[in-house]
C-alpha cells in the first residue's frame, strides 16, 4: 500500500519542482550564440570575391566554401531547383545593383552552417563603411496557406512577374533549410515607402528549417512573414531598422528560444518594434474563411539596450484586431510598453482571449498591456491582473538582469538571477 500511495505523490513533487523552475527567456545550459554569431559585423574581416552569381539559377547549383561569391542584382532559384550552401561560405551583396537572394515556388536553399563554421551573407562594403540598407536580402515564397483573396499573392519588390508568387493549400510544404547562417546590412530601400527585409518569407510551409539565424543591421524588418506556416527556433534580430519581427496575411507561426535585441537610435521613426502582429495587410485583401495570424512565442528575451528620452523607445510589441498571439515562459526589458492594442481591439472578453501572456517577466517597462485608445486601460489591467497569466513586473538593471549584456563581448541574455519583483503596473 505505501508503494501505491509513494509514486503519485512522487509525481506531484517532481510536477511542483519542474513548475517551480520554469525559465524565462531564453534557455540553454550553454550559452547557444557562441562561435557562430558577430555582433560587430562592421568590423569582420571578409575575403575578396571570387565568383560572380548573377541571374536566374535554373537546376541545381551548389555554393562552395572555397569562393567568396558576389551576389549581384537579383538572382532567381527557379524551376524547382536546390540551391545548396556549404558551411562556412561567404556571400556578399553588392552595393551598386542591390543583390539580392530569390527561392521561388517550388524551388528550395539548402544552407546548412555549422556552429563553428557559419554561412554568412553581408555587404561587399569595406570594414567600417557597411551600413544598414546596403544590399537587398534573401527572399523565399512557397505554396503553404495565406490570408488573402484568391488564395495567392505577390510582393512588392520589384520582382520579375514570373517569379513573383507565392501561397497554395500545402501547410506541409518545403523550401529548405537556413541553418548557423547570418545575414548582415540587408534591407536596401526601394522606394520611399518600400524596403527589403533580411529574411522575406512569403507562403512558406513547416518543413521548411529555420534554427540559429542571426540578422544584424537590417534596414527593414529582420524577419518578415506573408503568411504561410513556418516554425523559428534559437534565432536573433540585432539593431534591426524596423521590426524584428512582422506577422501578417495569417500566418501560423511557432517561435521559442529567440531574441530581439533594440536599440532606439536604430529604428525607423514610423514606429518599429520587436514584434508587429495582424492577419492582412489590408481588409479588402482578407479571407475570412482562412485563418488568421496566430503567433506562438516561448522562451522568448526581447531587450532594449538603450535609453533615451527623445520618443525613440516603443512598445516591445504591436498587435492588431483579428490576430492571435500567446507569449510563455518569456522576458521582456525597458521598452515603453510591454505590449500595445490596436485601438480597434475591443476590450472584452472574447477579443483579450486571443492574446495569452503566461509566465512573463515585465522589465523596466513603463508599462504593462495597454491600448491605443486610454479608456479601454483599465479594463485591460483588470484582465491581466487575474494571477494565473503568472505576470511579474521589476526594476533591474540588464548588467544584474542578464549573464551578458555588453555588446563588446559575446552576448549571453540567459537570465543571471531571479528579479526583485515589484507591484504590477
Amino acid at each position: 500500500m505505501k508503494k501505491i500511495i509513494l509514486i503519485p505523490i512522487l509525481c506531484l513533487i517532481n510536477s511542483m519542482t519542474l513548475n517551480a523552475q520554469q525559465i524565462k527567456g531564453i534557455i540553454g545550459d550553454t550559452n547557444w550564440m557562441g562561435n557562430w554569431t558577430n555582433f560587430r559585423p562592421t568590423a569582420a574581416e571578409y575575403p575578396e570575391t571570387t565568383n560572380i552569381l548573377t541571374g536566374t539559377i535554373n537546376s541545381d547549383f551548389t555554393l562552395y566554401k572555397k569562393n567568396t561569391y558576389l551576389l549581384t542584382g537579383v538572382v532567381y532559384i527557379t524551376n524547382n531547383a536546390v540551391l545548396t550552401i556549404e558551411p562556412g561560405t561567404i556571400i556578399r551583396g553588392d552595393v551598386e545593383t542591390c543583390g539580392t537572394l530569390v527561392i521561388s515556388k517550388g524551388s528550395k536553399i539548402m544552407a546548412e552552417g555549422e556552429q563553428t563554421d557559419p554561412i554568412v551573407f553581408t555587404s561587399n562594403r569595406e570594414i567600417s563603411t557597411r551600413k544598414p540598407g546596403d544590399w537587398g536580402g534573401i527572399i523565399i515564397m512557397g505554396d503553404a496557406p495565406i490570408n488573402k483573396t484568391g488564395g495567392v499573392g505577390f510582393l512588392d519588390f520589384n520582382i520579375d512577374p514570373m517569379a513573383n508568387h507565392y501561397g497554395g493549400q500545402n501547410q506541409d510544404s518545403n523550401s529548405g533549410i537556413l541553418k548557423y547562417v547570418r545575414i548582415e546590412f540587408s534591407g536596401r530601400k526601394l522606394n520611399a515607402l518600400k524596403e527589403l527585409n533580411g529574411l522575406s518569407l512569403a507562403g512558406v510551409g513547416r518543413k521548411t528549417k529555420f534554427n540559429f539565424i542571426q540578422i544584424s543591421y537590417s534596414n527593414d524588418d529582420s524577419y518578415e512573414c506573408y503568411g504561410g506556416d513556418v516554425n523559428f527556433e534559437n534565432i536573433i534580430s540585432f539593431k534591426a531598422t524596423d521590426d524584428d519581427f512582422d506577422f501578417t496575411q495569417g500566418t501560423q507561426c511557432n517561435i521559442s528560444n529567440s531574441l530581439a535585441i533594440r536599440y532606439p537610435f536604430s529604428s525607423d521613426i514610423s514606429g518599429s518594434r520587436c514584434f508587429e502582429i495582424d492577419s492582412f495587410d489590408k481588409i479588402e485583401n482578407a479571407d475570412v474563411t482562412k485563418k488568421m495570424t496566430k503567433i506562438t512565442a516561448t522562451n522568448i528575451t526581447l531587450a532594449n539596450l538603450e535609453e533615451n528620452n527623445q520618443g525613440l523607445v516603443r512598445e516591445a510589441i504591436y498587435i492588431k484586431d483579428n490576430s492571435y498571439f500567446s507569449l510563455n515562459n518569456s522576458v521582456v526589458s525597458g521598452f515603453k510598453n510591454c505590449i500595445l492594442l490596436e485601438g480597434k481591439i475591443a476590450n472584452i472578453s472574447a477579443n483579450l482571449a486571443k492574446i495569452n501572456l503566461q509566465t512573463v517577466l515585465i522589465n523596466n517597462c513603463d508599462g504593462g498591456i495597454q491600448s491605443e485608445i486610454p479608456t479601454n486601460d483599465s479594463e485591460i489591467k483588470n484582465w491581466y491582473s487575474n494571477e494565473s497569466f503568472s505576470i511579474e513586473y521589476s526594476k533591474t538593471s540588464h548588467t544584474a538582469l542578464f549573464k551578458e549584456s555588453n555588446p563588446k563581448k559575446t552576448f549571453d541574455f540567459r537570465l543571471k538571477v531571479d528579479p526583485i519583483v515589484v507591484s504590477d503596473n
